[in-house]
Formats: structure tokens, C-alpha cells, sequence
């Protein structure tokens, strides 16, 4: 064959590889779509390229950002630039790990160099970090793409992601609904297609709540399992970091490549990471399911149903369930810990934290006393240590299930806007426990509706921060006006591999994983009242 001839065979060749590559990316749509899991089979069997998935992402976050709110910074050109370089190592063969290639958001608390992070933040507003965040230099190893950082609730001071400098994410599910927080906009991101997956934080729910609420997988692992170096605290006893994704495949994928022993982090575990692709199929049928009969009061009827559902499938698969109680945190609180890392932020650029952020962080000296913080951190590292024996071993059970939220997405109306003067009752009385005893309305300036919102949304998520245990919610159902309800599957310290099994084996037994959002295009965006709008930037 002349060289000429040789010249138009590999054009040929090449043109029909790029045929064949449109045919089947023949819209943004359809790439951004794919699971994490199906855009990286695509990535090493080279049928799509790392710039057209990461073009398809820029693409839907440029249709829908400005409906949900889910970013603060796009990272366009650095994505784009980070994408073509990895397009040249797939070319050639060369693969950095399962997720090479793949569009990642990251949570605006985790530290990216040359990007602002800013925790939702005006005080942070023109913070440019020097260094990467572990987790951050981790993926970017693996060869994830970085595209953006994910809104959130300012500082993680919410459960709701409804207060922050740049203004609420909004569910996709329902725009007038919160996403749920602190890690609202990685939620949002990911149900709505931006990304293939996202990394958010948890220090009493911050990954679990939004998960739930935007019917993604969160995934809280083991204290000590994930690096939180480079990490904005909300207390350091009790953050962790973990991945959102839309599958349990995605986050079992996303958590392998940032777990791992970090020694420059006082908190990081130094034990193996086994692999967490192996949990996927493993059989189920001889699990042991402890029911925490708590976690069960005061449910929103829908969600008790949902919940009970769940459970019937779950005790199909497996040997089965049992009630269990689980040991009280009565005063293992972190209430110093954010008072010490605040203490010097006050007065940066203005002082400017939002009016619920500012109400909520403790300055009165006996709230940061510190014989009560070493109390606290004692009873808390007892706990940890015992927690295996005290719920697994002695009440003979492998994995924990219950309700990842006990109501659906409140609206975000509800908790920024004070509540009539008149009395509230209580919400539904489903599930197992007694109906809701009546609350009445704080007086001005005793409380907000922001903070008995994030107590209320907290109560099934925050113990399991506590106790340091992997935890992660699952889409079990939907309520009856189409918000996604979580379910919540905890196992031992460092069983990671156990609760990815049991979640998928209920991931495959049903179909809820599978539904979209409804949101559209030309969908108008809801605007808030003045009163709302006092409260939150934007």
C-alpha cells in the first residue's frame, strides 16, 4: 500500500470511528445521562471522548444552573484544557483508574488551587487556596476531570443549602423545595446531569439529607476513612467526606479512589482500603437487619410507607429484621470546635456571614467552655470505640436501616420565612412512632425555622456522624406530589463493603434509582418573598 493509499485508509478509518462515535453521542443529553459507571465503560473502550463528556456537562449546567443554583464556580477552561490533556493518555492507551476522564463536582468547602473556595460565603468570597485538598489531588491522579464547585449552605450551618452568599439551591424535583444541605448543590448537580458524580461533606447529615432529597446515593464513610485535609470544618470530630452519585456502582467507584490513609491528617485511619467494586453482587441472603425503633417517630406518613416497603424488600433478600436500640450521644457535641475555627473569621470582609449563619454560631463563653468540649470528646471517642460490640455484636445484627430523612423537602419559603404568629402543630404521625407533639412558634429572636428545619431534618442522620459509622441513603420511593424519599442502610466501623452490598442488592430489586427529574428548559424559576429573600444572598 502507497503512502497516499495508506493516507486515505486512515482517514476513512478515522472518519468512521467519529461516525460511529455521533451515532452514538448523537446529543449532550444522552452522554450526560450516563451513569458514572457507563460514561467510564465508554472512556476505555474509547467511544466517547473526556471532552465530549465534559462539554456535555458544560452544556446542561449552562441550560439548568440558572434554574437550580447547584454551582458558584464553573471551571469551564480549566475543565476543558484538563480534558484534552486526558483525551491524549486514553488515545494512546494509558488510563489512570475507572474514573479517567469523568466530569467531578466538588463541594465548594473542599480546597481547589487556583479556584476560589469560599463555603457559600461573603468572608470567603476572593479565597484562593495555595494547595489541593487530599481528595482533590486524589482525583485528579485518578484522572477525574474538576469542573466546578458545587453551592452549599454557608459553612455547613444548615440542613437546607437555602442560605447562602450566592443564593439557595433549588431542588430539581421542585423548584420552590430546598435540595437539602449542607452539600445541596453536589445533590442538585448530580440529579440534574451537571456531573457524573460529586463530592459533598457530613458532619450530622450535610451528604446524607441532600442525597435523599434530590433521590441521589450519598455515601458517609467511616470517620478517618476519607482525608480531610484541605476540608473547611464544621467541627473536625465529626466531618467526613464522601461521594454523590446516581447509582451505588458510581459512589462505590467515586469513594475508591479518595479513601486511603492521609498522614498528615490527625484524624486518617491507617488500614487498607479493600475493593469496593467486590460489594457489588455480593450476596446478601444471610444479612442480619437491625431496625433503631428512634429513628422511626414522628414520620410524615408517605415516608413511613415508602420506609416499610423498603424493609419488606430488603427482608425478601436477607435473613430478615429485628428492632435494636441504639446508644444516645448526650453530650458529644461540637460546639467548640465551631466556636474555635470562627473565632478569628468574624470580622473578614465585613463580617459577613448570612443572618441565619451569624444567629447560629456560638460566641457567648459558656457555650465553648472547655471542660464541657473535653467532656463531650471523650464520651465521643468511648462511643467509637465500643460501637461495634454495643449494636452489631451483642443485638446480632450486620447493617442498620432506616428512614435517611423523616419528612420530604421542606419548601424553602418554610425555612427562611418566620411562621405565624398562631401555634404549629406537629407533622405526621406515621411509622412506628406516636404523633408529633404540638410546637409552639419561637418567639423573635429565640429561634428560626431554618434551625427547627435542620433539627428535624437531622434527627436520622446526625447519631451515625457520631458514631462514625459508613452510612448511605438510597431513593426508596416518592412522596405523593413527587419528592424523592431516602432510605438510610448504616454498617460496622470500616464495613463500607457490607453496605454497598446490601444497597445495591435493593438498588437492583427496584426501580426508584431510575426516575428523573421533571425539570425542563423553559421551567420558571419561583421567586421568593422579600422576607425570604433577607435571608440568603443571590
Amino acid at each position: 500500500m502507497d503512502s497516499s493509499t495508506r493516507r486515505e485508509f486512515l482517514a476513512a478509518g478515522l472518519g468512521a470511528a467519529v461516525a460511529a462515535r455521533f451515532a452514538f453521542a448523537d446529543t449532550s443529553d444522552d452522554l450526560s445521562a450516563l451513569t458514572l459507571k457507563q460514561a467510564s465503560d465508554r472512556i476505555h473502550s474509547k467511544k466517547v471522548s473526556p471532552v465530549e463528556l465534559t462539554q456535555a456537562c458544560l452544556d446542561r449546567i449552562k441550560t439548568y444552573n440558572p434554574k437550580i443554583n447547584a454551582w458558584i464556580t464553573v471551571m469551564r477552561e480549566k475543565a476543558l484544557a484538563q480534558a484534552k490533556e486526558l483525551e491524549k493518555e486514553q488515545v494512546s492507551g494509558n488510563f489512570r483508574s475507572p474514573l479517567h476522564g469523568i466530569p467531578i463536582g466538588i463541594k465548594d468547602s473542599i480546597d481547589t488551587i487556583g479556584a476560589r473556595t469560599t463555603a457559600a460565603s461573603a468572608v470567603y468570597e476572593y479565597r484562593f487556596p495555595t494547595e489541593d485538598a487530599e481528595v482533590v489531588r486524589r482525583l485528579k491522579a485518578a484522572g477525574a476531570i474538576l469542573i466546578g464547585k458545587c453551592n452549599m449552605h454557608e459553612f455547613d450551618a444548615g440542613a437546607t443549602s437555602a442560605v447562602s452568599y450566592w443564593g439557595p439551591v433549588r431542588n430539581p424535583w421542585n423548584l420552590e423545595r430546598v435540595a437539602g444541605g449542607a452539600s445541596g448543590g453536589s445533590a442538585a448537580a448530580v440529579a440534574m446531569n451537571n456531573c457524573f458524580a460529586a463530592l459533598g461533606t457530613d458532619s450530622s447529615g450535610a451528604l446524607r439529607i441532600p442525597s435523599s432529597y434530590c433521590g441521589m446515593v450519598g455515601f458517609k464513610p467511616t470517620y478517618g476513612r476519607v482525608s480531610l485535609r484541605g476540608i473547611i470544618p464544621f467541627s473536625w470530630s465529626l466531618d467526613h467526606c464522601g461521594p454523590i452519585a446516581r447509582t451505588v456502582d458510581d459512589a462505590a467507584m467515586l469513594l475508591q479512589q479518595i479513601a486511603g490513609y492521609d498522614h498528615v491528617d490527625i484524624e486518617s485511619v491507617d488500614k487498607p482500603v479493600p475493593n469496593y467494586a467486590a460489594a457489588i453482587g455480593a450476596p446478601v441472603s444471610q444479612f442480619r437487619i437491625g431496625i433503631p425503633v428512634q429513628f422511626f417517630d414522628h414520620l410524615d406518613d408517605e415516608v413511613a410507607r415508602a420506609i416499610d416497603d423498603a424493609i419488606a424488600v430488603l427482608n425478601k433478600i436477607t435473613k430478615g429484621s429485628r428492632d435494636v436500640i441504639l446508644p444516645s450521644l448526650l453530650r458529644a457535641g461540637a460546639t467548640g470546635e465551631i466556636a474555635a475555627y470562627h473565632e478569628g473569621l468574624r470580622g473578614v470582609n465585613g463580617g459577613g456571614y448570612e443572618p441565619s449563619t451569624a444567629r447560629l454560631f456560638p460566641t457567648a463563653p459558656d457555650a465553648t467552655k472547655a471542660v464541657d468540649y473535653i467532656r463531650g470528646w471523650r464520651e465521643l471517642q468511648l462511643i467509637r470505640r465500643t460501637v461495634n460490640a454495643d449494636i452489631f455484636e451483642k443485638q446480632n445484627v450486620d447493617v442498620l436501616v432506616s428512614p435517611t430523612a423523616r419528612h420530604a423537602a421542606p419548601t424553602i419559603e418554610e425555612v427562611l420565612v418566620p411562621a405565624p404568629a398562631a401555634g404549629g402543630g406537629g407533622r405526621g404521625g406515621g411509622g412506628r412512632g406516636a404523633a408529633a407533639p404540638e410546637t409552639p412558634t419561637p418567639a423573635p429572636g429565640s429561634d428560626t425555622p431554618s434551625r427547627t428545619q435542620q433539627r428535624d431534618a437531622e434527627e436520622n442522620t446526625r447519631p451515625f456522624s457520631g458514631y462514625g459509622l459508613p452510612a448511605i441513603t438510597l431513593p426508596c420511593g416518592f412522596s405523593k406530589d413527587g419528592m424523592p424519599i431516602g432510605l438510610q442502610i448504616s454498617g460496622p466501623r470500616f464495613g463500607e463493603v457490607t453496605v454497598f452490598a446490601l444497597a445495591h442488592a435493593y438498588q437492583e430489586a427496584t426501580e426508584w434509582h431510575k426516575r428523573k427529574p421533571p425539570l425542563e428548559a423553559d421551567t420558571k424559576v419561583p421567586v421568593l418573598s422579600k422576607s425570604a429573600s433577607e435571608q440568603t444572598g443571590g
